[in-house]
């Protein structure tokens, strides 16, 4: 019920875009098939009017606590990515129990890409996240570095299953 865009229309555009924010939806709308629509085009809460500021404020501290596990879960933990097993916190990556040398870069744009794990990311996207606006590399840096970077994650380099390209577009990694 916002001008031009429904709150269901956002947040299915940020969810679809990646964005992991989370989202609670402040609404009068209090219909069961309207809490199910919400809930299932990715908000983490359904908040009907009228409501209590103490009411929202618990759901918000709920939803941070349980966000802060999954970051702090998901930077700690390793995680496999092909054959990789790769702590991003740590910047450690392995293969087989042995490390595997890898750049700084090359665990940002891995990162980047499980972040956004079995969705397209452009290469204008992991240039503007990774190297930002101040450098100016190219789109074929960005294809070089996944070439690397398939090198390593890859059973076979030349027949790429993990981290796939979207001709025209960019890459995605399939886990």
């Amino acid at each position: 019920m916002m001008p031009k865009k429904s709150g269901f229309d956002v947040c299915k555009e940020v969810r679809k875009a990646g964005i992991t924010t989370p989202v609670i939806l402040l609404t009068a709308k209090g219909e069961e098939i309207d809490k199910v629509v919400g809930l299932e085009l990715g908000a983490d809460d359904y908040v009907t009017k009228p409501f209590s500021l103490r009411e929202l404020l618990a759901r918000v501290k709920a939803i941070l606590r349980r966000g802060e596990n999954l970051v702090m879960n998901d930077a700690d933990r390793e995680v496999r990515i092909g054959r990789l097993e790769i702590n991003f916190n740590g910047y450690k990556a392995t293969s087989k129990n042995r490390d595997v040398a890898m750049s700084h870069k090359e665990f940002e744009i891995l990162h980047h890409l499980w972040k956004h794990r079995n969705s397209t990311v452009s290469r204008e996207d992991l240039l503007t996240e990774i190297w930002g606006y101040d450098e100016t590399p190219t789109t074929r840096t960005v294809d070089n570095f996944i070439l690397k970077l398939r090198q390593k994650v890859e059973v076979d380099s030349n027949h790429p299953q993990v981290i796939l390209t979207v001709h025209g577009i960019g890459y995605k990694l399939v886990i």
